[in-house]
């Protein structure tokens, strides 16, 4: 119970903090009028709400994952940290392909599908985030073609 009220209460402040950085972020008179900041902040309340349930009605008996899951979730953060530093030189097709496979290989433990998932999914943001939504994404390092 303590524990999930911890948790609720480092949440609310993490939640707090991205919504205050949120409304920092500049934008042009020219951009749409809900702005870029409407995204940040409504992922920053949805967070603080989550907060303030798990402060005021905690789970009387909650289960705490195996050490083996812990291991996991480490090793996911650590995959996405590197994911975030390796966007820009790298481009995103080829970050994407390691870092999908890596998590896909942690869902199922089977070396081919995992990479499969890794190339297809990775293809297949690519294009859907440049060609449907324009993002301007670099697929490759800049220099290889």
């Amino acid at each position: 119970m303590a524990s999930d009220r911890i948790f609720g209460l480092v949440t609310l402040f993490v939640a707090l903090a991205y919504i205050a950085s949120a409304t920092q972020i500049q934008t042009s008179f020219l951009s749409d009028p809900v702005g870029p900041k409407a995204f940040p902040m409504l992922i920053g309340a949805v967070a603080a709400i989550c907060a303030l349930v798990m402060i005021f009605k905690p789970d009387p008996d909650p289960d705490w994952p195996a050490a083996r899951t812990w291991g996991g979730l480490a090793i996911a953060v650590i995959v996405l940290i590197c994911y975030a530093y390796a966007l820009k030189p790298l481009g995103f097709v080829i970050p994407t392909i390691f870092a999908a496979g890596i998590l896909s290989y942690q869902i199922s433990p089977r070396p081919l599908p995992a990479i499969a998932s890794g190339i297809g999914l990775s293809v297949g943001l690519f294009i859907l985030f440049k060609f449907a939504l324009g993002l301007g994404l670099v697929a490759f390092p800049k220099g290889w073609f």
